[in-house]
């Protein structure tokens, strides 16, 4: 049976938004976050060798990180719709912003929030805080020429970014009021029944940021 190991506010609401859009059978066994340091309960961090979300478990198979989750779930559960092969003109694009999510995007954010302290003066804040502009203005712009990262439909791409830029940005707090294409692209985001679906369940009671 596939368990999707949710840990509160945290990557792994990803993976079960995926599996929403797949609609895939899978189970759903939630964590709390600790309540001195907000960080992994124990249980949560024994399940993988580096104690971080997410994690799924598929019989004897424990898997962590979100983007081999999801070339996991979507080579063997059928997900070729959300994975466009070499043969699809939206192939290229797809990969790129897949990657990008967390190999420069998420990267930067949290170097930005890291070095929040350290003063805006400190070279290495400045090198950051250049590149967190550069990359919101990236996502803007793409969102200015196609409907989603990935192309013309949804893929895996989407499921990467849209944490960063909903529940991992309530960390920062930032604001997207000059982001008019972004802005636009969460609302279509917010209105799919399978997000709506996988964030009721992921976090009960909370309203995902979507503005």
């Amino acid at each position: 049976m596939l368990t999707i190991h949710h840990l509160g506010i945290s990557q792994s609401e990803r993976i079960v938004w995926l599996c929403e859009e797949l609609e895939i059978d899978y189970a759903l066994k939630r964590y709390e976050r600790r309540a001195d340091n907000r960080l992994a309960p124990d249980d949560y961090k024994a399940l993988h060798p580096m104690g971080i979300a997410p994690v799924i478990t598929d019989g004897d198979l424990v898997l962590g990180e979100s983007g081999a989750i999801c070339d996991y779930l979507c080579a063997r559960y059928d997900g070729a719709r959300l994975a466009p092969g070499p043969e699809d003109p939206d192939f290229a694009d797809h990969r790129f912003w897949f990657h990008w999510s967390n190999g420069t995007f998420m990267t930067t954010l949290m170097m930005q929030l890291v070095l929040a302290g350290g003063g805006e003066g400190n070279p290495t804040s400045v090198f950051v805080a250049d590149r967190s502009r550069r990359s919101w203005a990236m996502v803007e712009a793409r969102l200015g020429q196609a409907p989603f990262f990935g192309g013309a439909n949804l893929t895996t791409a989407d499921i990467m970014m849209v944490y960063c830029l909903t529940t991992s940005r309530a960390f920062r707090r930032t604001s997207i009021d000059g982001y008019p294409n972004l802005r636009g692209y969460l609302a279509r985001i917010g209105a799919r029944p399978a997000y709506r679906r996988a964030m009721a369940k992921a976090e009960p009671g909370m309203t995902p940021l979507l503005t």
